[in-house]
């Protein structure tokens, strides 16, 4: 059989993903197309594609869901092959068959592989038919609330709500005991019918203190199949990964084999073609449990790549086209130790809220042996609340962890960001963990250590001002005549007639109002880096100005700095007294409360949907409702007053 003429591929997603599939691309001599909603119309991925077809709207569900508009787009721009990425329709069998039927090519598994592991309870079945082991629980079709009530208490608390056509952590949720599991069970429903169309869920057994490793697989359409070692992903918030890593530390050579052996089986038994991802728990005993599997290529595959040097997407391509796999199971390579970290706009203070707004500063790491990022911004861009908050992954290889480990911290100091909040400097704090260092990783890694990767936040200390207030004054702009370089009136050292030096100068920055007086000879900025030197030690700040603000690197961190009014600072109030506020840009989903109810304390108040996870306001204290402010369907902006309690 000939090979399909392949000269063109389009990509059905966006952000990261979209960037890294088209850089394969082109690679391999391929034009790429770039599909984008209103919104991304500018994006990066758009950016960097060959054609851009604009499928309209803000929403996923009116651009990056509609699949005949991605197939119109397709056939406009001469494409013959589309890749789903991740997330969105990547593992929606119904897009596989329009596309198929549309006499296109689907960068992915068949249609029927797709559904036989689309529900997680039809893949359980089949897996328990297979001898896989399962976690307990229930996968059945009846949905109401006794139903999982029944199975919760057969099963045994702590139990984890999944839903059944999900991934990446929403629909998802632990209950503890039977009087969180209704509300719990609710949200956890509409999370799951907003993200993927389903409500549907299912409940399983809580294992504590597991470890979650999953196995790369890849199969071609001549009855061949292999598996691509393994990842550990076991440090997650919120049932999302925040760091992986391949091989999972302290695997045996006879465990990795089994689990990959299982793995495969998992894959022939649906007739699995392409990249796939055998999802298990591994508990302290070397047993492992199959949780699900994921029909498409995963966030983490870099880690793969960079262990065995192999482009899972030119492979992806590649067995599209009708070739076989290149090398057998005996020749996949096991080289060195990879890290990936995801580096998310959010906030991780406020319950890793989602963050939006402009990039004012974006600085990604050096390039170099062993360095990998892989983004989908660049400074300037607009960070929307309408799709993932997810910025773009990290990736350090070394000869061994520790190697791996120190390259990633470095490229993370390299890293500034500045204009929203983000987690880099959660995830430094993470990499440089003792308890990670020495590999002691299960999922309930982060709320272990939570008192030093999520630390209170502390007082700007005077070495912070000592630096912000020189580079502050340093970076302002020159706004003076040129006869005027040489006028001691147009210098910035403080100069007074008959007076010592001095410059007094009111900065705020996180919320925190300071005077900070100049005096003598102050540093310079010198390529956008404050030098100082103190006691013969020169150390250097990134320094940047973005118009009013200045972005200064300050213990890993970009800080904002601005000049303020200290006597209308101290006077400032806020504009609502005991009004509870937007945490972020979203939509108001559910309003619990009306004027005049009385509320306790912890009382969900309004449910806002953001970035495709659903977020609770909650009353801080027992009183009474004064006023609600929006209904179901409006969109709000941070900080926006929802509610008032008196």
């Amino acid at each position: 059989m000939n090979a399909p003429t392949l000269t063109t591929v389009l990509v059905a997603n966006r952000g990261e993903i979209a960037c890294r599939v088209m850089r394969t691309a082109k690679a391999l001599g391929l034009n790429s197309v770039a599909v984008h909603s209103d919104t991304d119309r500018d994006a990066r991925h758009c950016r960097e594609a060959d054609q851009c077809v604009n499928l309209g709207g803000s929403k996923a569900a009116d651009s990056y869901l509609q699949i005949d508009k991605i197939i119109a787009a397709a056939k406009a721009s001469g494409a013959q092959a589309i890749h789903p990425g991740y997330g969105f329709l990547s593992e929606n069998a119904g897009f596989a068959r329009a596309i198929e039927q549309a006499g296109l090519i689907f960068l992915g598994p068949p249609a029927s592989a797709i559904d036989a592991m689309g529900s997680k309870s039809a893949a359980k079945a089949l897996m328990e038919v297979a001898g896989v082991p399962l976690v307990p629980g229930y996968h059945g079709e009846a949905q109401d609330l006794q139903t999982f009530r029944a199975a919760a208490e057969n099963i045994g608390y702590p139990v984890l709500l999944k839903a059944t056509a999900g991934g990446g952590g929403k629909g998802m949720k632990v209950v503890d005991d039977e009087s969180q599991l209704a509300e719990a069970l609710a949200s956890a429903q509409r999370e799951a019918l907003s993200s993927f169309g389903d409500a549907r869920m299912l409940v399983e057994k809580y294992v504590l203190k597991p470890r979650h490793v999953e196995i790369q697989v890849f199969a071609d359409q001549h009855g061949h199949c292999l598996y691509l070692n393994e990842r550990d992903c076991s440090i997650q918030r919120r049932h999302q990964k925040v760091v992986e890593e391949a091989p999972a530390p302290g695997l045996s050579p006879e465990l990795r084999r089994a689990m990959g052996e299982s793995a495969v089986r998992a894959a022939q038994a649906i007739g699995y073609v392409g990249a796939g991802t055998v999802e298990f728990l591994l508990d302290a005993r070397g047993d492992f449990f199959f949780m699900e599997m994921n029909t498409r290529l995963q966030v983490e595959h870099p880690v793969t790549e960079a262990i065995t040097g192999l482009d899972l997407v030119a492979w992806q391509i590649r067995v599209a086209r009708g070739e076989a796999l290149p090398i057998t199971q005996a020749d996949v390579p096991l080289r060195g130790h990879a890290i990936e970290v995801r580096l998310y706009a959010e906030d991780p203070s406020h319950d890793f809220l989602p963050q939006t707004g402009r990039l004012a500063v974006y600085r990604e790491s050096a390039e170099g042996a062993g360095r990998r990022v892989d983004s989908g911004v660049s400074e300037g861009d607009e960070v929307s609340p309408f799709y993932d908050p997810m910025l773009g992954k990290l990736i350090a290889w070394g000869e061994d962890r520790e190697q791996a480990r120190l390259r990633l911290l470095a490229m993370l100091d390299e890293f500034a960001i500045g204009g929203l909040k983000t987690n880099l400097s959660f995830l430094r704090r993470i990499i440089a963990h003792p308890a990670f260092a020495a590999a002691e990783l299960d999922t309930g890694f982060i709320p272990r250590h939570e008192a030093q990767l999520l630390p209170k936040a502390q007082p700007l200390p005077d070495a912070f001002w000592s630096v912000a207030a020189p580079a502050f004054v340093q970076t302002l702009p020159l706004d003076r005549r040129d006869d005027e370089v040489t006028s001691p009136w147009s210098q910035r050292n403080g100069w007074r007639i008959g007076l010592p030096a001095q410059t007094l100068l009111a900065l705020s920055c996180k919320g925190e109002h300071k005077v900070i007086a100049l005096t003598g000879q102050q540093p310079t900025v010198q390529d956008q880096h404050l030098v100082i030197e103190r006691h013969g030690v020169r150390t250097r700040h990134l320094a940047v100005r973005r118009g009013d603000t200045l972005y200064v690197q300050w213990d890993g961190e970009l800080q904002a700095v601005s000049a303020c009014d200290p006597l209308a600072a101290a006077g400032a109030r806020q504009a609502h007294e005991g009004g509870l506020s937007a945490p972020m840009n979203g939509s108001i989903v559910r309003v619990m409360v009306a004027v005049g109810q009385n509320v306790a304390a912890g009382a969900q108040l309004v449910v806002l949907e953001a970035m495709k996870m659903e977020h609770s306001l909650r009353a801080p204290r027992d009183g009474v409702v004064k006023a609600v402010f929006g209904q179901e369907g409006d969109m709000v902006g941070e900080g926006a007053v929802l509610v008032e309690l008196e």
